[in-house]
Order: structure tokens, then C-alpha cells, then sequence
């Protein structure tokens, strides 16, 4: 499971390289086999920009609204490489926004060329795109989810440290914390994070809690994961999603 999420990320930061790179020169060729569109869209979303910003740190761009949950914890990671980075360092994309009012690209339902700053809500009102939505075959799992889902949702947002008890840090503050506070302490300890998730054992303790942080939990498990379906359905989810995507609906 997790070399697969490694494997969606790796790929996802090549695309986007590869997309700032055309942004940032004005290309407005798109590469074999990928579209104009493709190329000015959101990882977050998925869909063409929405008042664009970039992180200046990583050159990384999303839409504004899109960017704005990761700036609302005390040390914010980029969605895509996962970097630290100052969150007064975040610019609005002008060259983007340029690009986005000059280019033109094929609606995916009726075909009609459309500049870009329209497209979403183009699409929005396309018939031809809500038949296809209509359309798409509803994902079942192959294998049914065998673990409940539990009725109290625990907090998988903020943790509190497994050696001391301070609370409310995020995923990177508490390695932060444990690495400044706890690098020498001996003791096995709950995993707080892994005990939060659906799959996680409560009452398993990691021998080298510390190594268990920086090598398990390299990047938020939010960004990636269903929390209310286990790992066999995620993985079927995910096939699903993969099969949507290559089938265009």
C-alpha cells in the first residue's frame, strides 16, 4: 500500500515539474499525448486553476482555495513534494493567469474550444460532460471492507506526544517535538498516528519510535487516504479511480 501512495506521488511531482517548467516559459505546445488543459490543472483538484498561486520555496502551484488548509497549521507542507515552506512566501501565479486568459483548449465532453479561465464553468454547464459524469461505472469493491467503520471518528489532525503528553501537535511537529525533547529516550511507545487510523493497533509500541516517525510517515496519510475503508478496499479505490482516469470519465 505504501509503495503504492510512493509511486502516486513520485509520478504526480514529475507532472508538475514538468507543467511549471511549460508555465514558466510560456509553452503553450503540450506534450505527446497530454492536453493543453491537463497542463494548467490543479494536483489538488484536478481542474483547470482557480486564481493560482505558487509556493516560492518549490515553484509548486494550485488554486488559491485549494492551497489555503495547508496554511492554516503552525509548519505547512507542500501538497506535492511534501517540503516545508513559509507560508508568507505564497504568490499569486500572474504569469499562470496570463496564460490561462490566452489559451484555448478542447471542452472533454463537446469539444468546443474553450479559453481556459472559462473552462470550469464551462464544464459546469456542458451536457455533454454531465452525460459522461452520469455514466461512469460506480465503484464497488471487489473485495468487501471487512473492518467496521467505527462510530466515533478519532482526531487524525493533531497528536499528542506518546513519551510526554503534549498535545495538539500536527504530523511534523511532533517529529519535530520528539526529536528535540525525546531523541535519546528508550522507552517503546504507541505510535499516535498509526493508532489513530482505521487499520492502526493501539496497543502495538514501536521499538525505535523515532526511526518509525521520519521513515512511516513521510507525508500526511489526509492527503491520500479514505479513512473509512481499509486498506484492501483503498487499494481497490484506488485501481478504480486509475481506471476513470485512463477512460476519460
Amino acid at each position: 500500500m505504501m509503495a503504492m501512495f510512493r509511486s502516486f506521488v513520485s509520478a504526480a511531482q514529475l507532472r508538475q515539474h514538468h507543467h511549471q517548467h511549460q508555465q514558466q516559459n510560456g509553452a503553450a505546445a503540450a506534450a505527446p499525448g497530454e492536453s493543453v488543459e491537463s497542463q494548467f490543472s490543479c494536483p489538488i483538484c484536478l481542474e483547470v486553476y482557480h486564481k493560482p498561486v505558487s509556493i516560492a520555496s518549490c515553484a509548486h502551484t494550485f488554486c488559491g482555495d485549494c492551497l489555503q488548509p495547508c496554511l492554516q497549521v503552525t509548519s505547512p507542507l507542500c501538497p506535492l513534494c511534501r517540503m516545508p515552506f513559509d507560508p508568507k512566501k505564497v504568490d499569486k501565479s500572474s504569469n499562470i493567469e496570463k496564460q490561462l486568459s490566452s489559451y484555448k483548449a478542447p471542452c472533454r465532453g463537446c469539444s468546443k474550444k474553450v479559453t481556459l479561465v472559462k473552462m470550469r464553468s464551462h464544464i459546469s454547464s456542458c451536457t455533454k460532460v454531465q452525460e459522461q459524469m452520469a455514466n461512469c461505472p460506480k465503484f464497488v469493491p471487489v473485495v468487501p471492507t471487512t473492518q467496521p467503520i467505527p462510530s466515533n471518528i478519532p482526531n487524525r489532525s493533531t497528536f499528542a506526544c506518546p513519551y510526554c503528553g503534549a498535545r495538539n501537535l500536527d504530523q511534523q511537529e511532533l517529529v519535530k517535538h520528539c526529536m528535540e525533547n525525546h531523541r535519546n529516550d528508550p522507552n517503546k511507545v504507541v505510535c499516535p498516528v498509526c493508532s489513530a487510523m482505521p487499520w492502526g493497533d493501539p496497543s502495538y509500541k514501536s521499538s525505535n519510535f523515532l526511526q518509525h516517525l521520519l521513515h512511516r510517515h513521510k507525508f500526511s496519510y489526509d492527503t491520500f487516504v479514505d479513512y473509512s475503508i481499509d486498506e484492501e478496499a483503498a487499494l481497490q479505490a484506488a485501481l478504480a479511480e486509475c481506471y476513470v482516469e485512463e477512460n476519460g470519465c
